[in-house]
């Protein structure tokens, strides 16, 4: 079991390695629901076989000494050598396998089923949804508001909320699901979504916007227009570039793309049931639904709600709209 133990940790530590160093791309969930299922296997046999083997060889060897030091108690010898005490702690001790597997599972599972099924922590790596989310915030994202779904296979088991305009939402990337994106829900299923010179429009209503401060961007050592918008029933910030053109230079060819009408003052699509148009906040800076198409609905991570940390600046920390 030694060996065993050490070629499966290895293999583990070879694959988080090969990730870390970019020689192969990851699955997190899919390391975590393995790193589940073995040291759920190794706790199962740690406490119905090894711990029981380990329990009899501590109770034969208290007998042993009992008995031992009955025979020479009736020899008139009362000073006996040896601890039994210590060498029962040895005899039941874990070994190093054992603690590096199944001491290790409750902690496992807990962070498996927190991740799975509640909450899963997120780093935001871009600009795409500035003034709301900075790079660097680390995030919370709900996983069950809108439906709870099994790990690695993203089947859906529970039917949760549908995603409403303004919504925050974590999803798989359409064109790349391995990896995860976040952007802002625009348009749900049957919208008609239109950004033409700037102005976002839905369903033939003009989304209100007002001008705020401008934004200092100290990335780029820029302030940017600012606009506070009401989108469903949040109210958000966003920002615009003069500077960037409104029409859309080199959408992709993907799914429905028949349902979208480019043009040099912008786009504008029809949003297929089953579908999502996703939009960053810094709306000249921003590869979103525009450019790659509709998020499925069989894409959807969860709800973005909290920022619990960032390291550079901590009144960073709290919910946000």
């Amino acid at each position: 079991m030694q060996l065993l133990t050490a070629l499966i940790l290895g293999a583990f530590a070879g694959y988080a390695g090969a990730w870390y160093f970019g020689l192969l791309e990851g699955n997190f969930a899919l390391l975590l629901l393995l790193a589940t299922i073995v040291t759920g296997a190794y706790w199962l046999a740690e406490r119905f076989y090894f711990m029981p083997q380990r329990q009899k060889a501590a109770g034969l060897l208290e007998a042993e000494a009992t008995r031992r030091r009955a025979e020479l108690g009736n020899m008139g010898i009362t000073q006996v050598d040896g601890d039994v005490a210590q060498a029962r702690a040895r005899v039941l001790a874990q070994p190093w396998w054992l603690d590096w597997t199944a001491g290790l599972f409750p902690v496992i599972i807990a962070v498996f089923v927190l991740r799975s099924f509640l909450f899963e922590p997120f780093k935001i790596p871009s600009g795409s949804m500035i003034p709301t989310l900075l790079v660097g915030d680390l995030i919370l994202v709900n996983k069950f508001q809108y439906g709870l779904r099994l790990p690695v296979i993203h089947t859906k088991i529970t039917a949760g909320e549908p995603p409403r305009r303004g919504d925050v939402m974590v999803f798989r990337y359409p064109p790349k699901p391995n990896l995860d994106y976040i952007k802002r829900v625009v348009g749900v299923p049957g919208d008609e979504v239109a950004y033409l010179n700037k102005r976002l429009t839905i369903n033939g209503q003009v989304v209100a916007t007002s001008p705020v401060a401008e934004f200092f961007d100290e990335d780029v050592m820029r302030y940017f227009k600012q606009y506070e918008e009401v989108l469903g029933e949040h109210k958000h910030r966003l920002l615009n570039d003069d500077a960037r053109p409104a029409f859309i230079p080199g959408a992709d060819n993907f799914a429905f793309r028949q349902n979208c009408h480019y043009s040099v003052e912008g786009v504008v699509c029809m949003v297929p049931q089953g579908q999502y148009f996703m939009m960053g906040d810094n709306r000249d800076n921003s590869l979103d639904s525009r450019y790659w198409g509709f998020v499925p609905e069989a894409n959807i991570v969860g709800k973005a709600v909290l920022v619990w940390m960032n390291f550079g600046n901590l009144k960073r920390i709290g919910f946000f709209d």
